[in-house]
């Protein structure tokens, strides 16, 4: 095991190295050499009871995976990897593999299980290619902080370092990309590194951790002790906030009227929405969420002023403007939220409770860092708020309501073709936000985020800091797999869904009840509406002028593909793609050159706000480049 600062806690022995090869059945000695049986003893129950069974490595891992729980890897074999697939074929009534059709789409599935469900999500994959194909799918993990596990095959260690067939240096190449990862040299090592590997995923700031096997440490054998706990040294996270900053934070804000709860995605993580809600209702304050915060705070509640940041509502980031005191809540002041930082919200105070204390006054100077879990620092605070009516705050909330009735989010709908906002609006009104939603990236994603009501924190998945095409296709497969009885949403655009395409394969495979709405405007909408905006309408290499009939598409894989290109077709083909069985794909074909507003301008302050929309009648389409 390589670089590993981790020391284990087993209650039994770890087997010395000389077990590693020892025959198959054949037991550790155990006990004291020559001792004797007690009479009537049985010698073959009692061998049983104190050694452990020796296994190969291979088996070790499978073993492992059950003890941490894990039910459902996704994966793609490979010569350096197949002692584990082989082991994984003996087991197949307690642990179910999916086999995914690119290793990013394993990683994008786990994440999306891990996201839906609260669990660390699980991707096996093999070496060289297979290995490097998981590099997205974990930047992805650690910027939106996903508790994922991806084990990987590596070649033989007496070819390591030698530029083997498939050899690449995994460890080197991932240690950027997560949270922590392993080289496993001896085959005593994995049960240890394995438990390792799942603490380190889920506790603290989640995040992806990587295990990289040569194929002789599945191949050799030990006795397999699986350990009971994890002791570390140099990590402990911090769970309670201070008491004194704590109560410091509580004054602040029983004392502050023009107040804002800014909520992330940290408070989905460690379900905190309860809290959230309670300490909003106890003290009257309005809330906003970012991106990963979405659905962790009933976006039909009247205290909702809706997302903020680059395309957040004009209410939530004025309100943030105008604040006197910011309570953020596992969110981490990204770029998207503050705009230009030396102008972000100078008028403020700022509270600031986050898990990661690396993430604290990271950006942003905050007045009192709470470092501790979201849910428990809340609980601290409704403890030692007292028990008074909430304050009114009619000033700011009589301001707050005038910004939302001036500026509410809104758009000129037209009779000759799809507008993405009905298209979203629509969705709306069909599911009600109760359905599991994974977005790509891009336009759709914002109107997505815009329009619909997402109900549970759990239900929204979307790449928030890597901002990564093609993750929504796989997250949903991962999503429809968690459990649900009812459909999984996969809202893409024409652009970010041929990035992954095919899973499509995969969703059949599986028989997924899965919904994918294909916002299909022939553009790479949001750089086109950058290069609109910024660049005088120059299109460089962002209009799809050959793009495939994803219907088609759709019925080549097995599934069920509808198209939708006017607006009186609209409802017809979503209520048909909502209630047809199976995997089913519907194509909107929506207006072309439609900008996603409110919008903030890259470089500007968080309240230089573009309000919108463009008249579009007026826009002149040019040649696509």
């Amino acid at each position: 095991m390589q670089g590993s600062r981790i020391a284990i806690a087993k209650t039994k022995q770890t087997p010395p190295p000389s077990a590693r090869r020892a025959p198959s059945g054949t037991p550790a000695a155990s006990g004291t050499p020559g001792a004797a049986l007690e009479p009537g003893a049985d010698a073959s129950s009692e061998i049983a009871a104190a050694a452990p069974p020796v296994l190969r490595g291979a088996r070790i891992i499978v073993e492992s995976l059950i003890k941490e729980g894990v039910d459902l890897i996704f994966g793609y074999p490979g010569g350096a990897i197949l002692h584990v697939y082989d082991e994984l074929y003996k087991v197949q009534d307690r642990l179910r593999h999916v086999l995914v059709r690119h290793e990013q789409g394993a990683v994008h599935a786990a994440e999306g299980y891990a996201q839906s469900t609260g669990k660390v999500g699980v991707a096996m994959v093999t070496s060289g290619p297979g290995a490097t194909n998981v590099v997205t799918g974990l930047t992805n993990a650690l910027m939106d902080s996903t508790p994922i596990v991806v084990i990987s095959g590596q070649v033989a260690t007496t070819l390591i370092g030698n530029d083997a067939f498939q050899e690449a240096d995994v460890v080197g190449i991932t240690r950027p990309c997560t949270k922590y990862n392993y080289l496993v040299k001896r085959v005593e090592d994995l049960a240890p590194t394995i438990k390792e590997a799942f603490y380190l995923a889920r506790s603290g700031r989640p995040g992806p951790v990587l295990i990289d096997v040569p194929k002789d440490v599945t191949a050799w054998e030990c006795p397999f002790v699986y350990p009971d706990k994890v002791e570390l040294a140099s990590y402990k996270p911090t769970i309670k906030g201070h008491p004194l900053q704590v109560k410091k934070a509580v004054d602040l804000m029983l004392n502050s009227d023009r107040t804002v709860l800014y909520i992330g995605g940290g408070v989905v993580t460690s379900g905190a929405e309860r809290e959230v809600y309670e300490l909003s209702r106890r003290l009257n304050l309005p809330v906003t969420p970012t991106l990963m915060g979405l659905g962790a705070y009933p976006p039909s509640d009247p205290r909702c002023l809706g997302m903020l940041g680059m395309h957040g509502t004009y209410t939530a980031n004025m309100a943030m403007a105008k604040a006197e005191l910011i309570i953020n809540v596992g969110a981490r002041f990204d770029d998207r939220v503050t705009g230009r930082v030396d102008k972000f919200a100078l008028g403020a105070k700022k509270i600031h409770i986050d898990i990661d204390p690396a993430s604290v006054n990271k950006t942003v100077n905050v007045d009192i860092p709470i470092v501790g879990d979201a849910k428990h620092v809340l609980g601290q605070m409704l403890e030692m708020l007292p028990d008074v009516p909430p304050p009114p705050r009619t000033a700011w909330w009589a301001e707050l309501r005038e910004m939302q009735a001036r500026y509410p989010l809104r758009y000129k709908d037209r009779t000759d073709c799809i507008m993405p906002q009905r298209f979203f609006e629509e969705l709306a009104r069909l599911t009600g936000g109760r359905y599991i939603c994974s977005t790509d990236v891009g336009q759709h994603q914002m109107w997505a985020a815009q329009y619909y009501p997402v109900d549970s924190g759990r239900k929204w998945l979307t790449s928030g800091g890597l901002g990564t095409m093609g993750y929504g296709l796989p997250a949903a497969v991962g999503a429809a797999l968690s459990g649900t009885k009812e459909p999984v949403l996969c809202v893409t655009g024409d652009g970010s869904f041929q990035m992954c395409i095919q899973e499509l394969a995969t969703c059949v495979q599986e028989n997924l009840n899965l919904k994918i709405l294909v916002m299909n405007n022939r553009f790479l909408g949001m750089v086109r509406q950058w290069q609109e905006l910024l660049y005088d309408r120059r299109y460089s290499e962002v209009g799809l002028k050959y793009f495939p009939d994803f219907v088609k598409i759709a019925e080549a894989y097995g599934a069920t593909g509808l198209r939708a290109e006017k607006p009186e077709e609209l409802r017809a083909v979503m209520e048909q793609g909502l209630n047809t069985p199976g995997t089913v794909l519907m194509d909107i074909i929506v207006h072309k050159e439609t900008n996603v507003y409110p919008m903030i301008p890259g470089g500007a302050a968080h309240y230089e706000i573009l309000l919108g929309p463009e008249d579009d009648q007026d826009a002149q389409p040019r040649e696509l480049a």
